[in-house]
C-alpha cells in the first residue's frame, strides 16, 4: 500500500481486504484468493484460484458499482488444470458496515461437479436451492485475512477466528493526542474492551492475549508511526492470531513492556499457509493495517 496516495487531497484513498480460503478441488488442496476494494468511485471484488499447472491464476472481476446493478448477480465458469469450476454471486441485498467485504445477504460461491467447495456470505439455503448442489465433504475455509483501512481516530473489521465459528466485531480506537493528554488506544471485540493502553508513546509496541468467543487470541501491535512518523507513512500495525491462554502474570508483563516480535509477523504468515490437510484444522489469521488521515 503506497503512502503516495494519502498525500494527494483530491484521492480518496480505497479500502481493501484481501482473504484468503482454503479448498479441495479435484482432489488436489488450493489457495482462493478473494481480493475486496472500495474506494470513492469504484467498489468490486477480485476472485483467483491457485494452478498447479501454471504460474497464471485463473481469475475473474466483479464490479459492484451502485449503477451496475445487473452485475451484482451472476455466473461464471473457470478453468483450473482442466477441472471445470462454476462461480456464482448475488450482491443485490448485500449490506455494509465500512468494510469493503459484506457483512450479510450475499454469496460467493465455487461449485465443482455437485459440490459446493467454498462459500463465502450468509445465504447458504438460497445457494443450495438455486444451483441444486450440496456442500462438500470438507468445505472451504478462510485461514488468513489482510485489511487496508483509513480513518482519523476508530478502525473497524470483521473477523472470524474459527472456521466454524460467528464473526466477530474488531475495533481498534485511539485518543486525540493533546498538549496535556497522554495517547491512550483500545482493543475491542463485539464492543467489549480487551486491551487498554495508557502512555501509548511509551508502549507503541506490544503483544497479549485475551479471550474472543472463549478463545485465547494473542494479539500484536506496532502503531509507532502513528505517534513518531509524518503524514502518508502513519499506519498502525495489528495482528490477531490463535494463541495459548496467559496467566495474569505473563499478561501483565507483555502489556508493561511495550515491545513486540516484528519476525513474528512472517513466522504466522508462513504457517498459515497449509498445502494439504483439512480446512477444519487451519487457524486463521488477521492482519489489520489502520491508516490514519487527517
Amino acid at each position: 500500500m503506497s503512502s503516495q496516495c494519502l498525500t494527494d487531497d483530491h484521492k480518496t484513498p480505497p479500502t481493501t481486504a484481501t482473504c484468503v480460503y482454503h479448498t479441495k478441488v479435484g482432489g488436489s488442496w488450493r489457495n482462493v484468493t478473494v481480493v475486496w476494494e472500495k474506494g470513492h468511485m469504484n467498489h468490486s471484488l477480485d476472485i483467483s484460484i491457485d494452478s498447479d499447472a501454471s504460474e497464471l491464476h485463473p481469475n475473474h472481476k466483479i464490479d459492484l458499482k451502485p449503477w451496475c446493478f445487473w452485475a451484482k448477480k451472476g455466473c461464471k465458469t473457470l478453468e483450473v488444470d482442466g477441472y471445470q469450476i462454476e462461480l456464482f454471486w448475488d450482491f443485490r441485498s448485500a449490506n455494509y458496515l465500512g468494510s469493503p467485504e459484506p457483512s450479510t445477504d450475499f454469496y460467493v460461491a465455487l461449485i465443482h461437479g455437485e459440490e459446493v467447495v467454498l462459500l463465502i456470505g450468509d445465504m447458504k439455503e438460497k445457494v443450495y436451492r438455486k444451483t441444486q448442489t450440496r456442500p462438500a465433504e470438507i468445505e472451504g475455509a478462510m485461514f488468513y485475512k489482510k485489511e487496508h483501512i483509513f480513518g482519523k481516530k476508530s478502525f473497524m473489521t470483521r473477523a472470524t477466528f474459527d472456521p466454524n465459528g460467528k464473526d466477530c466485531e474488531i475495533v481498534v480506537e485511539r485518543s486525540v493526542v493533546g498538549s496535556k493528554d497522554s495517547p491512550e488506544m483500545w482493543i475491542s471485540a463485539d464492543g467489549t474492551v480487551l486491551i487498554h493502553i495508557k502512555n501509548l508513546q511509551w508502549k507503541f509496541r506490544g503483544n497479549q492475549t485475551v479471550l474472543i468467543n472463549r478463545q485465547p487470541i494473542e494479539i500484536f501491535w506496532d502503531v509507532h508511526t502513528w505517534l513518531f512518523s509524518s503524514r502518508g507513512s502513519n499506519h498502525g500495525l495489528f495482528l490477531f492470531k490463535p494463541g495459548q491462554q496467559e496467566s495474569d502474570s505473563d499478561r501483565d508483563d507483555d502489556s508493561e513492556s511495550g515491545t513486540g516480535d516484528n519476525d513474528k509477523e512472517c513466522s504466522v504468515k508462513s504457517n498459515n499457509y497449509p498445502t494439504y490437510g483439512s480446512s477444519t484444522n487451519l487457524e486463521v489469521c488477521l492482519i489489520l493495517y489502520a491508516w490514519m488521515i487527517e
